[in-house]
């Protein structure tokens, strides 16, 4: 039996957004918010709806100062027959958990995590934008709240779901991006923070991503931090290789994400016939491969974009373009699959989807 959540409502609830409004993305937040609370001795207290607001911190709140915080990224879709529908909700808060353990935080219940997710978007159902390719972005969250300056694991925490509509990733249509290969600076190493989804990581990586822009690039392809030639995401998604007719993609090694999307992929290339392979991929065998013309697509995966493709790859002084710079053969057929279970378009063999 799941704890009891309380609901306290908005008095005072937004106007939604017109439906044919361009959202953007991570801008308009909806009317409501979960959250519950960590004590050291009493577990997780308190699970409750309450209007979305400011959190009240002590300055001396130990996220602050340590960045013991994690969080997490899914989507709610609404389907043709106007229902909501989530995908694959579970998989999100078993990684919380990954997250959790490497950052000292304490276990979740990912059952109660997804009832509690259901019970939010119940209330907050309205705010599910039905336009093509829009969706309501979830980020569930955890922080560090004791007011204490010292570096010890905290005692207390706050989780938090928040939820914001928005909208179509690619309105003009999916365009292949230009990759820069980052060289000088490295994003994680094994043993550290790389695989779980906790700020510092991303904070890490916003020098590379501002040296991409700069040099006119959409995205940073990250190098291993030990040897600087392994392979190992695509800015924040995972990236994949087509290589003489094989789907490629970095194995995780405790310095990368593992992907909800990279996982979908990977189950559903297996179950189209299509041969996988999960190695280390050194940039020099990746190079060569491509001069020879055996790299036939590159492409990333996230939850935000679901796949990416990448139009050229700068290394170095050299570049390459992949498939005259348009969208890949496969790259195309993981993306229409993908979001034709999420939307509701096509049918859901795999049991991806849970109506909320």
């Amino acid at each position: 039996m799941y704890q009891t959540i309380s609901v306290t409502r908005n008095p005072n609830p937004a106007i939604k957004p017109a439906a044919d409004a361009k959202l953007g993305f991570g801008q308009i937040f909806t009317d409501h918010m979960f959250t519950m609370d960590y004590v050291e001795g009493k577990g997780w207290i308190e699970p409750r709806i309450v209007p979305y607001a400011p959190i009240c911190l002590d300055p001396s709140a130990m996220v602050f100062h340590y960045g013991q915080a994690i969080f997490e990224g899914l989507k709610a879709y609404r389907q043709p027959d106007g229902s909501v529908a989530l995908f694959r909700p579970r998989l999100n808060f078993e990684r919380v958990n990954q997250s959790n353990a490497r950052m000292v935080i304490p276990q979740v219940d990912p059952d109660f995590c997804v009832h509690a997710l259901k019970t939010l978007l119940r209330l907050e159902a309205d705010w599910v934008p039905s336009a093509p390719g829009t969706s309501l972005y979830i980020r569930p969250f955890i922080i560090a709240t004791d007011p204490c300056l010292g570096v010890r694991p905290a005692h207390t925490y706050k989780f938090l779901i928040i939820l914001s509509p928005s909208g179509v990733y690619y309105p003009k249509g999916i365009d292949p991006v230009d990759i820069y290969v980052e060289n000088e600076y490295v994003r994680a190493v094994k043993g550290g923070t790389g695989f779980a989804k906790t700020p510092g990581n991303y904070a890490a990586s916003l020098i590379s991503q501002a040296k991409a822009y700069a040099a006119g690039f959409v995205q940073v392809l990250w190098l291993d931090g030990v040897h600087r030639r392994y392979i190992e995401e695509v800015g924040s998604m995972n990236v994949f290789f087509v290589i003489d007719g094989i789907v490629v993609t970095p194995r995780l090694n405790g310095s990368i994400l593992p992907g909800i999307t990279r996982r979908t992929v990977l189950e559903l290339a297996a179950t189209l016939g299509y041969q996988t392979e999960e190695r280390q991929l050194d940039i020099n065998e990746l190079w060569a491969d491509a001069k020879a013309g055996k790299v036939s697509e590159v492409f990333g995966s996230g939850t935000a974009a679901v796949i990416s493709p990448v139009g050229k790859l700068k290394y170095g002084d050299d570049s390459i373009t992949f498939n005259n710079g348009a969208i890949g053969q496969l790259s195309q057929l993981f993306y229409d699959t993908i979001t034709g279970v999420q939307f509701g378009r096509q049918p859901d063999k795999l049991g991806w989807m849970e109506k909320i």
